[in-house]
């Protein structure tokens, strides 16, 4: 899978599992940690653990296994670790406190339309 499609995949299982405010980032000519970064939030930390469980069965199943998954204890912001794709899973605090998008402004915005092929 190419990194635009496992962007696109854990995009469609966050959606599916009803994901706030879904964001994709193109942040590869900003990092060399990733190509792209998918944000979400969740209303609760029940909501926050199956967003995650969601993202992981779907990306695994098409083929790229997760290589770490970081927070899942805390319930306020979890990791998921693909290698050219980081899923973040906040609560609205966590969210609002990192901020995220904020830090990462200078990489593009995909089109989440039409990337879930709405």
């Amino acid at each position: 899978m190419t990194p635009k499609e496992i962007a696109a995949t854990a995009a469609k299982a966050l959606d599916s599992k009803k994901g706030v405010d879904i964001k994709v980032i193109d942040v590869l000519e900003q990092t060399t940690l990733a190509d792209y970064f998918v944000i979400c939030s969740g209303t609760s930390n029940t909501q926050i653990n199956a967003l995650c469980d969601a993202v992981e069965e779907a990306v695994n199943t098409a083929g790229e296994p997760t290589l770490h998954r970081e927070g899942h204890r805390g319930g306020t912001w979890v990791l998921l670790d693909f290698g050219s794709v980081v899923v973040h899973v906040f609560n609205n605090e966590a969210r609002e406190f990192y901020a995220l998008e904020r830090l990462w402004q200078d990489g593009r915005q995909v089109d989440l339309q039409a990337l879930l092929g709405e």
